[in-house]
């Protein structure tokens, strides 16, 4: 315990709600209440209604979430897969070639977004590797914006790691494949798993350079929560994030599973 007197932990605990609840807490009950409304003209919501969910549910609301889930899963699947190999492949380099690898992986979230969406569009809009206007593009800038994430939770995790598992399988004959597959992977595999949530959540929420670069036939669920908000439809807009939430909040809770089965192995 940080604080061992109870009547200290009883002040900080009610300075955290204090700031939590209109910081954090409010904003999500407001957006959750005018999910379920028709007007909003007093203090609180009126004329509740399930019509707005029963759209979501139904034609391009529904598309543009699976749209969302599948680039972000793609998105997460290639920043781990990229950010997991980087820190590997820097964990015996020299420090000098080690800040150059972090300095390259943490340009993209250094810059604005929307500079990444831009600078995709102008280098991949002419052959010899054409993917403007493919649902390509948009996975390639979720996997540029989210593999940073990926790549600084690996490196932590290698640096806390014991190295005697591997030096131990080492001495004993195994070759360093097998030491990789067998013995590293899995140790790592908690903070792998976190690694994904993290480039999941990130990517499902992603707005700015998703703008500059969707396809009409891949439309995240982002953007059509910002065109909703933008035509004035206020409350569609927040039954459409409230679905966004609820959809990466039910995703980090399986990974969440994953994450405590793999730790107790």
């Amino acid at each position: 315990m940080l604080v061992p007197d109870k009547s200290a932990r009883r002040a900080i605990h009610l300075l955290f709600f204090a700031l939590f609840v209109p910081v954090f807490g409010l904003p999500l009950l407001v957006i959750v209440a005018a999910s379920f409304a028709t007007s909003w003209s007093g203090a609180l919501p009126s004329g509740a209604t399930l019509a707005h969910y029963r759209d979501v549910a139904h034609g391009e609301a529904l598309d543009a979430l699976l749209t969302s889930v599948l680039t972000a899963l793609a998105a997460s699947l290639a920043a781990l897969t990229a950010g997991t190999w980087a820190a590997l492949a820097a964990e015996k380099r020299t420090r000098r070639t080690r800040r150059i690898i972090d300095a390259l992986f943490l340009l993209p979230v250094a810059v604005p977004s929307v500079v990444v969406g831009l600078s995709l569009l102008v280098a991949f809009s002419r052959p010899p590797l054409l993917l403007n206007g493919t649902p390509q593009i948009v996975i390639l800038a979720h996997t540029v914006l989210v593999t940073a994430f990926a790549y600084q939770s690996v490196t932590a995790a290698l640096a806390r790691l014991d190295p005697a598992y591997e030096q131990s399988a080492a001495g004993l004959g195994a070759r360093p494949a097998y030491v990789l597959w067998r013995v590293k992977l899995p140790l790592l595999l908690p903070s792998l798993t976190a690694a994904a949530g993290l480039c999941f959540a990130l990517s499902m929420g992603e707005l700015s350079a998703t703008m500059m670069i969707y396809p009409p036939d891949w439309l995240p669920l982002p953007v059509q929560i910002f065109a909703a908000t933008d035509r004035g439809s206020l409350f569609t807009g927040a039954a459409l994030a409230v679905a966004l939430m609820a959809t990466t909040l039910l995703v980090l809770l399986g990974l969440s599973r994953l994450r405590t089965k793999a730790a107790h192995r």
